[in-house]
């Protein structure tokens, strides 16, 4: 089984998008096919970086296209959702076990409030998911509207991921418009993500650190 058979998968596809419609309507930022996409090349990048092997860094990308495939359920538990989810479609590729419960492992773990990292694949996951804060992210909307998610992803005008294997680091850069979203706001949303972060990168065997406007903020 590749990457390529998920990210064409049509049950997957369309509980990606039922789930990202529920979301929006509840008044959540964007968990479309491009919140998935991007999550499952930024996990990708992170192992390939620190020199995991192929196998590994395409169980990462599978595990991340699929994480929030269980919104189309509820938002609440969708990570474990998403995990039964998958492990149903799963059995429908020729995959090893073990292989489809670290796949499913991952998923049920990637939500900062019920899991955290417990292996390579899920913590690869958390940071790819957790990095992901960008002004795009934002639905259509009157800015009137916005609530602090949306002012906090909206005041975001560039994100980069550094992952520094010679350091054993890895950065994510912000920058901030201070006048959208002052910075008590953007640690009151993600300071608990960011923390997630941090843990899943001493899995990894490196620092996590965040850089705001140029200076360290964790």
């Amino acid at each position: 089984m590749k990457y390529k058979d998920i990210k064409e998968n049509a049950e997957v596809l369309e509980l990606i998008t039922k789930g990202d419609e529920n979301l929006g309507v509840l008044g959540f930022t964007d968990h479309s096919v491009a919140h998935a996409s991007l999550v499952a090349e930024r996990a990708s990048q992170i192992l390939e970086a620190l020199g995991h092997k192929k196998k590994q860094i395409e169980m990462a990308k599978v595990a991340a296209f699929m994480h929030d495939i269980g919104n189309a359920i509820n938002r609440s538990r969708h990570a474990e959702y998403g995990a039964l989810l998958a492990n149903e479609i799963l059995k429908n590729y020729d995959i090893d076990l073990k292989e489809r419960l670290t796949i499913v492992s991952a998923i049920a773990h990637h939500d900062e409030s019920t899991g955290g990292a417990t292996d390579v694949i899920s913590a690869a996951l958390i940071i790819a998911d957790k990095t992901d804060v960008r002004r795009n992210r934002v639905r259509q909307k009157p800015k009137a509207n916005f609530d602090v998610h949306d002012r906090v992803n909206y005041a975001v005008t560039k994100t980069t991921l550094e992952i520094d294997n010679e350091k054993k680091q890895i950065t994510l850069n912000l920058e901030i418009d201070e006048k959208i979203c002052t910075m008590y706001e953007y640690f009151d949303i993600f300071l608990g993500r960011m923390m997630m972060c941090r843990k899943a990168s001493e899995l990894l065997g490196v620092s996590f650190r965040l850089m705001v406007n140029g200076n360290k903020a964790l």
